[in-house]
């Protein structure tokens, strides 16, 4: 579709190259009013289905490249469907599509099933998301502030978890202390008693 005649459905424009393996498929759509993603098809060789076998992963090419505006990202998500009826799903997700690559985005899909899934030329794989990006400026500092949570990290604050009672003074302490290296300690295996 020409620029001049794409409809006005947000702010940002983002320009496609379709490559020659894709011509004939759908681009990239909305498939209801306030839908935030788009579907991406895959652009295989018609009549030659990619066979994904259970626990296998396989890069499902588009047929299409993306020019990102600056200052925005396309996420590649999961399709619901596909990962609840065969346990497809997109193995980085979400995968991100930076405004300054200008190659064919292809899905990284991954079996998770327990049965061999086909996947044919026009078929729906993945989602499309354009969303804006925030960059940081980061400063090497030689302590950050103490919070209550203090460096709790994976179910700290989940069902079950307890909360730490660390005197103020051990937490401050913590908190400015720095550490060249870290040792990540595998869990403890439960003992049988409950």
């Amino acid at each position: 579709m020409p620029e001049a005649n794409v409809a006005a459905r947000g702010p940002v424009v983002v320009r496609v190259l379709r490559l020659p393996h894709g011509h004939g498929l759908p681009l990239p759509d909305y498939q209801s009013e306030l839908a935030a993603g788009m579907d991406l098809v895959a652009a295989l060789p018609d009549g030659r289905p990619l066979r994904l076998e259970p626990g296998a992963r396989a890069l499902v090419p588009t047929g299409l490249v993306f020019e990102i505006p600056a200052g925005f990202e396309a996420q590649v998500r999961p399709r619901s469907g596909l990962a609840f009826k065969h346990g497809v799903t997109v193995l980085n997700s979400p995968g991100t599509i930076d405004a300054d690559y200008r190659g064919e985005v292809q899905v990284l899909l991954v079996n998770l099933g327990k049965a061999a899934v086909d996947i044919a030329r026009g078929e729906r794989v993945a989602q499309l998301v354009i969303a804006p990006v925030t960059l940081a400026t980061l400063v090497e500092v030689t302590q950050v502030d103490a919070t209550q949570r203090g460096a709790g990290g994976f179910g700290s604050t989940g069902r079950g978890a307890k909360a730490a009672k660390v005197p103020k003074s051990r937490a401050k302490a913590a908190a400015t202390r720095t550490s060249p290296a870290q040792t990540v300690k595998p869990p403890r295996k439960p003992s049988g008693r409950r």
